[in-house]
């Protein structure tokens, strides 16, 4: 039997003397995506960014294809998508798109960079953008552009803290089905932070709901629902009622 992707074993962490996580455990399969969803103050974020290796756990560990995160010798396998775009204001978005492959992958020419950089945008839907600067482009624009930064590395398991939490609800459910669209094609592994039941549900195939203070695993919720998943679908409506009582 395979490793699963994402594999989340006993992670505690404290700030101080406050304990944020505790005995945090959940796997997250190859080419599945998860939802962590909770209040605020349930340490969803600090459990990504642990998965992400930019935090250490005080306890427990996470895997990764079976191997401890810290051990990864190709880092470029796993891509963050934070909750700002963070792009950078004097950059395009093929610059903007290319910065993702500058420090993982220093060998590639420039002309590789650009290549790879078009093909991410290309994909997004952004390619005729790809010389528009951040203030020149729509809030979904900039969310594709973020995107296509993320994926240009052509990582394995995409980590997304709250991506589409700033957008209006028209752009965010663009962004839903262009994200199961590219996770599709790819093949991705996703795990993503959101605080919006409706998305949990419309997005993911499991949901591992967070308990705050310390936050620890509530319940791990199976979303067996056909995609594309609608809110105003009584299926889709009724998992949205029994995972906001679950919280």
């Amino acid at each position: 039997m395979s490793a699963a992707a994402v594999s989340v074993r006993g992670v505690g962490k404290r700030y101080g003397g406050l304990p944020v996580l505790d005995g945090v455990e959940f796997d997250v399969a190859d080419g599945e995506t998860v939802a962590l969803l909770g209040t605020s103050g349930c340490g969803k974020s600090t459990l990504l960014n642990i998965v992400a290796g930019l935090l250490a756990a005080d306890h427990g560990e996470v895997r990764l294809g079976g191997a401890r995160a810290t051990e990864l010798e190709a880092p470029q396998a796993l891509a963050y998508m934070f909750q700002e775009d963070r792009l950078l204001p004097w950059r395009s978005a093929r610059a903007n798109a290319e910065f993702g492959l500058e420090a993982a992958h220093p060998r590639l020419s420039a002309r590789e960079r650009r290549a790879r950089a078009d093909a991410a945008l290309d994909m997004v839907g952004l390619g005729a953008f790809a010389e528009r600067y951040p203030h020149e482009l729509s809030g979904g624009m900039r969310s594709r552009v973020a995107l296509a930064r993320s994926l240009v590395g052509e990582p394995r398991i995409l980590l997304m803290d709250e991506p589409f939490s700033k957008l209006d609800p028209q752009t965010r459910g663009q962004m839903h089905a262009e994200l199961l669209r590219i996770r599709a094609l790819r093949q991705l592994t996703v795990l993503f932070v959101t605080h919006d039941v409706e998305e949990a549900v419309v997005l993911a195939d499991r949901i591992v709901v967070l308990a705050p203070r310390p936050g620890r695993v509530r319940e791990v919720v199976t979303i067996d629902l056909p995609r594309p998943r609608s809110a105003v679908d009584a299926a889709v409506a009724e998992t949205i009622r029994r995972v906001r009582m679950t919280i």
